[in-house]
């Protein structure tokens, strides 16, 4: 009877039961607010969209060696042995003992004993030997689930540390391809004021002969110094931001920051992707983004840890028992073997609202996780919609740019054809080589702000990972 009312207590598990939020609950609306493609796809593997194999390569090579990853597997690693030794606490502890002793008089061959009759004699003084063994055992029988919930919450944990692990892969994986689109980017740039300075220098001649000739004034000789020298001027500093993107991607992937110079040096264009992303329904981001999915984690853990500071409450019941035996020699430690089993039942009593206090905590805890879960929710959407009207957004701007590059080269070509025919002054040409020079490098930027814009977007919408598995560690070490 005692075993079954046991077991039958052990049954129920005092605190609130866990149960996941509705998107309703969440805050979640049923569309975006901006234009978006309905149709979800597979974004495990973004960046392979950009059809640019360097880009691939270290995007991968990050994932694996990243740093910062490495320590979210640790973390992970050490999130699973919590939740061991948390179940361990189900189990009960069992331990043994040995031990060996022997007795030897301090001096004298053995003991003087005098008899009734005045007979004195001599005990043998040869030392005693003791073996003994034991055997205990112990459990705490969890009548009202503390121990369960303490498991519950240190599984969450768990998953919780899975979710995080999952967040700074994709944090580390959009921050190469971020930092690869700007190196891109810079080189483009490079390409634009070096292209720049060669017809600066050739206006600078030109410029330079016919004031020789006496067909115009030094004037137009220092407009073209002065805006060769500001193109000269910003090849410094886009060489600058060039190293510090190539040596930020070389961290990132694990190495030192000059580990990639040679590999990136070779100018590439800026990866394109495509021209539209499938981002599904708002709701998506409630599985799709491990940074929502550990703060749901989050709340479960708190949740379950209510349980725990309730079971604090009610009595702790205690079972236990042994076995020990002894002898003087190792063959007679089986003759004689003695056992105990106890039992003990422990209730607080007073405490000062201590343990009340603590519930209450542990309740104050879960509404923040609650208010935590729906805040990182609540991000996510707009992560999602910013990227999308930022993509759309660079899209018309390269369009636009398009435009004005072709307009802008066409009327620097004449521009140019006519001061050499002494048809126009240096003041117009000088006006449409800026005019030329700001629309190269608008169009350039519109470019980069689409591949930022998209790996934005990627990132937004949870990619870089399977959602359909929850990150666990790898194998004990």
């Amino acid at each position: 009877m005692l075993l079954l009312g046991t077991a039958a207590l052990s049954a129920c598990s005092v605190g609130p039961d866990y149960r996941p939020n509705s998107a309703a609950q969440l805050g979640v609306p049923e569309a975006w607010s901006v234009p978006a493609a309905p149709q979800p796809e597979d974004l495990t593997r973004w960046w392979r969209n950009f059809d640019d194999p360097v880009l691939g390569d270290l995007v991968e090579q990050a994932a694996a060696a990243n740093l910062d990853v490495v320590q979210a597997v640790a973390r992970l690693r050490q999130a699973r042995e919590a939740l061991v030794a948390s179940r361990s606490e189900l189990l009960p502890g069992i331990g043994a003992s040995a031990g060996y002793s022997r007795t030897e008089p301090i001096r004298g061959g053995g003991t003087t004993i005098t008899l009734p009759d005045g007979t004195v004699t001599t005990t043998d003084g040869g030392g005693r030997s003791n073996f003994s063994l034991g055997l205990d055992a112990s459990y705490q029988v969890d009548l009202f689930g503390g121990i369960r919930r303490s498991v519950e919450s240190s599984r969450a944990q768990y998953e919780r540390s899975g979710f995080d692990y999952a967040t700074t892969l994709l944090t580390v994986e959009s921050e190469v391809a971020r930092n690869y689109v700007l190196a891109r980017a810079y080189q483009a740039q490079l390409g634009n004021a070096r292209d720049s300075l060669a017809i600066q220098d050739d206006n600078l001649e030109i410029a330079g002969f016919r004031l020789q000739a006496g067909l115009v004034s030094s004037r137009d000789v220092e407009q073209a110094r002065a805006s060769r020298a500001q193109t000269a001027a910003s090849i410094p500093s886009l060489e600058q931001q060039y190293n510090a993107a190539v040596s930020r991607i070389g961290v990132l992937t694990g190495q030192a920051p000059g580990a990639l110079k040679a590999l990136l040096a070779p100018p590439r264009p800026i990866p394109g992707g495509p021209a539209m992303v499938g981002a599904g329904i708002p709701a998506n981001v409630l599985r799709q983004r491990p940074d929502v999915r550990a703060a749901e984690r989050n709340l479960a853990a708190a949740t379950a840890e209510i349980g725990v500071a309730r079971a604090q409450l009610f009595p702790a019941l205690n079972i236990g028992g042994g076995f020990d035996t002894s002898a003087a020699g190792v063959g007679g430690l089986l003759d004689t073997i003695t056992g105990s089993l106890f039992a003990g039942l422990t209730q607080a009593i007073f405490n000062g609202g201590r343990l009340q206090a603590q519930v209450r905590s542990s309740r104050a805890a879960a509404d923040g996780a609650f208010a935590g879960y729906k805040q990182a929710v609540l991000a996510a959407l707009e992560d999602v919609e910013k990227a999308i009207v930022a993509l759309q957004s660079a899209q018309e701007r390269e369009r636009q740019f398009a435009v004005a590059y072709d307009a802008a080269n066409n009327s620097a070509l004449l521009a140019r054809s006519e001061y050499r025919s002494g048809l126009t002054d240096f003041t117009t040409l000088n006006t449409q080589e800026t005019a030329l020079i700001s629309a190269r490098n608008g169009l350039v930027q519109a470019r980069s702000d689409k591949a930022t814009a998209l790996i934005a977007l990627y990132t937004a919408l949870g990619g870089g990972w399977d959602p359909s598995v929850v990150p666990t560690a790898p194998g004990k070490n």
